[in-house]
């Protein structure tokens, strides 16, 4: 499986899609260049979709669209939400990450080291 999204993630996730203007919206997620380690996750709404360039799936219920190349980058990654006395925040378990920073949103793989970001 390219992506999973645990429970918690997903009432996250459906909960946030409610709150959207536009009631056809997938849940975009991918990578992009920068962070401390090179990549960062991206996630987010959207509703325009490339048919050429981007896998669709449902994935319990959540419409979601990965980019085709970066399926190999975060292909088996598990998204998950973790609710604490400091608040919440989703959670990104990348098998495929050699390298991660301290907030967990930056990392790099054997074969993709991207370019980091001086200013972290």
């Amino acid at each position: 499986m390219i992506l999973n999204i645990t429970e918690a993630a997903n009432h996250r996730i459906k909960e946030m899609m409610k709150e959207e203007e536009s009631g056809d919206v997938h849940l975009r997620f991918g990578i992009k260049g920068g962070g401390c380690s090179g990549l960062s996750y991206a996630m987010g709404f959207e509703d325009e979709i490339n048919e050429e360039l981007d896998k669709t799936m449902v994935l319990d219920g959540i419409p979601v669209v990965i980019h085709n190349q970066d399926i190999p980058i975060i292909e088996g990654t598990t998204i998950d939400f973790k609710q604490n006395m400091m608040g919440g925040g989703f959670t990104i378990d990348n098998p495929n990450a050699i390298v991660s920073c301290g907030c967990g949103s930056s990392f790099k793989t054997a074969t993709n080291a991207g370019t980091p970001d001086p200013n972290c």
